[in-house]
């Protein structure tokens, strides 16, 4: 049987392998918008506004928001569950990061958009950092995944600088999903090192046969 850590690893390592689906959320959001809606130039957070107007409406923003905060927890809640292997200040740097996807949720861009850029801003800025962390971590460990993860969180880093001072430009929406879909594929990647075992133990058979006497 395994112990108390090596299961903890195992939910964590389930909670980051959900984490990809999230881009489904997005897709489904999207696909109900009317007035016209562009993954390239438009931003995530459009799809969580909760006014309508004759020019745009996104009638599942309801699945957006919740999806913020979804997968804010997983984000959070698997970190904390990985938090040996992770170490503690990549594990620091993703906590941080699911509690502002969480709280992104809770303020819709059009309703406050102060407090929205806010929330989001620590998840652009925590989640490159710690994929940098943990790259550099299993350096010697893991190199082929290291330096994936390496690569990921310079993508992410330089993808988040853009849109962050990029505002309304038309690739803002690219820039954004360069910023934070890699990053569900990277720690993916190393939560799969961690996932539960799918072989199943074999039963225990005596050593010699039993014979019946007559």
């Amino acid at each position: 049987m395994p112990d108390a850590p090596s299961r903890a690893a195992q939910l964590g390592a389930i909670a980051f392998l959900l984490r990809p689906t999230y881009v489904l959320t997005e897709v489904v959001t999207a696909a109900a918008t009317t007035g016209g809606y562009s993954f390239v130039s438009d931003s995530v957070s459009r799809l969580g506004e909760v006014g309508c107007s004759e020019a745009y409406c996104s009638p599942r923003h309801e699945v957006m928001n919740g999806s913020f905060m979804a997968y804010g927890v997983l984000l959070a809640g698997g970190a904390l569950l990985l938090a040996r292997p992770l170490g503690p200040w990549v594990t620091g740097l993703l906590v941080v990061s699911g509690v502002s996807s969480y709280a992104t949720g809770l303020a819709p861009l059009d309703q406050d958009a102060a407090l929205h850029a806010i929330a989001a801003r620590p998840l652009f800025v925590g989640q490159p950092l710690a994929l940098l962390l943990l790259g550099h971590r299993l350096r010697d460990e893991r190199p082929r995944l290291a330096t994936g993860l390496l690569a990921t969180g310079i993508v992410t880093a330089t993808a988040a600088v853009g849109f962050i001072v990029s505002g309304d430009d038309r690739a803002a929406g690219a820039l954004e999903r360069l910023a934070l879909w890699p990053v569900l594929l990277g720690l993916a990647a190393f939560a799969w090192g961690h996932r539960p075992s799918m072989e199943r133990p074999r039963p225990w058979r005596g050593r010699g046969r039993v014979t019946s006497r007559s």
